[in-house]
């Protein structure tokens, strides 16, 4: 009802202005209040030679009543309330124009009301309205054991709070609440269960560095070796982690046997013959180069072959040398033939 009034006193006399002129409107304009809030009003006036300026008319200015005023005036745009939108009932926000307040939900004006309108004076700026309080808001919901809530902000009807469980525990139940209009929470608190891991994995050729347990928990860390002639391939622990799981475990990778008999090759940066390594075996990950020939130039080139867990096959292009080959013409052989590129 108040806002009707208000409406009434301050919006209709400038409407009237528009159709019947300064002289109709100057009866129906509130009386100037002393100093009212949010407002600075202009010179005083009954009619247009009242006012110094021709650029100035005498217009109904609310509750500043009839003063100089320059029509074309405007107001800043675009204006930020807290707890509110803003929106302009028409395209302009010059004297006269109108903007509408919408308070957030479960926000209200003191008078109850959600929505006001404010006005462009005369001073270039919008007429006060009672800003937007919180008027509905839920107590904190219900802690948890072992875990905890994030809050931000007031918990107004609408508001979501998320749970979260402590490291090392999970959570059991519904991970969010909502505050309803009754000042309730829409679900009961959730539960944080502590989290634990099953015994790790066995690995082939491999050996658990481990007390042996029947869980074991969260950030717990056990570590692995592996057998005699075997290489560690990956991370040499493994870490329980909140999930319940056990982070990627490594492999034991076995050694390689040298596919050739009669050749050299190049190991580790060294020409040797194959009997020159020691069990003609090489570690997984490992490089060989082999030897193979160019007939065109009558040359060799390398080609390498990698060791992985236990597999290592010679490139297409090597040749085992015959056995005679071998015996009789060792200064022959591939392996012992100028390389391509230094030729």
């Amino acid at each position: 009802m108040t806002q009707k009034i208000y409406f009434i006193i301050v919006f209709i006399p400038i409407i009237l202005y528009a159709v019947l002129g300064d002289q109709d409107v100057t009866d129906l304009c509130p009386t100037r209040k002393k100093n009212p809030i949010g407002h600075t009003c202009q010179k005083t006036c009954t009619k247009a030679q009242d006012c110094p300026r021709k650029r100035l008319k005498c217009l109904c200015d609310g509750e500043c009543g009839m003063s100089c005023i320059t029509p074309r005036s405007s107001c800043p745009w675009p204006v930020i309330l807290e707890n509110a939108n803003t929106s302009l009932k028409q395209e302009t926000w010059n004297f006269g124009d109108q903007m509408l307040v919408h308070c957030h939900p479960g926000y209200k004006m003191a008078n109850g009301q959600e929505m006001a309108q404010s006005r462009c004076q005369g001073d270039k700026k919008w007429s006060v309205t009672a800003p937007c309080d919180v008027v509905s808001t839920c107590k904190d919901p219900p802690s948890i054991e072992n875990g905890y809530f994030e809050k931000k902000g007031h918990l107004i009807e609408g508001a979501v709070i998320e749970y979260k469980c402590n490291a090392g525990y999970r959570l059991e139940g519904p991970v969010f609440t909502e505050c309803l209009e009754n000042k309730t929470w829409s679900n009961n608190a959730p539960i944080c269960i502590k989290v634990y891991c099953p015994p790790p994995p066995e690995i082939k050729e491999g050996i658990l560095v481990a007390v042996k347990k029947a869980e074991y928990e969260v950030s717990e860390v056990i570590y692995y070796m592996c057998k005699r002639n075997f290489l560690l391939d990956g991370s040499h622990s493994v870490t329980c982690m909140a999930n319940g799981q056990w982070s990627d475990g490594p492999a034991c990778r076995a050694r390689c046997k040298v596919p050739v008999q009669r050749s050299q090759v190049i190991y580790r940066g060294q020409k040797v013959w194959v009997t020159e390594i020691e069990e003609s075996l090489v570690h997984h990950s490992e490089t060989v180069k082999f030897f193979c020939q160019n007939r065109t130039q009558a040359c060799s080139y390398t080609a390498a072959s990698q060791c992985f867990d236990g597999e290592l096959q010679h490139p297409e292009c090597y040749k085992e040398p015959t056995w005679v080959q071998y015996t009789f013409f060792p200064k022959n052989l591939v392996s012992e033939i100028p390389l391509c590129e230094e030729l």
